[in-house]
């Protein structure tokens, strides 16, 4: 099953948590929430409800690299633990 690009995304940090709204594509609306270790890497779980009113949820481990004009871009291993159970990789970029 294929992870689908969020259009609209709002992201908090409080301390090491980060949480995440975000929604678009074949996505209603999702959540995550993660746990920033020392060396920045970010330990996720999500959910969501897609477009034929799916509930799916996943976890994903993330390694930011800072990019020499300030944005960030992330390197992502992920898994769903709903559905067909597939894993990937993804690189999302920063955009400002």
């Amino acid at each position: 099953m294929a992870r689908s690009r969020p259009k609209w995304c709002s992201t908090r940090q409080t301390g090491r948590i980060v949480t995440c709204s975000y929604s678009g594509g074949r996505i209603v609306s999702g959540h995550l929430i993660a746990l920033v270790d020392e060396a920045g890497r970010l330990d996720m779980r999500y959910h969501q409800v897609n477009d034929r009113g799916e509930l799916m949820t996943g976890v994903c481990r993330s390694t930011p690299e800072l990019l020499p004009d300030g944005r960030i871009r992330l390197h992502e291993e992920w898994r769903w633990t709903s559905g067909d159970g597939s894993s990937g990789s993804s690189v999302l970029e920063e955009v400002r």
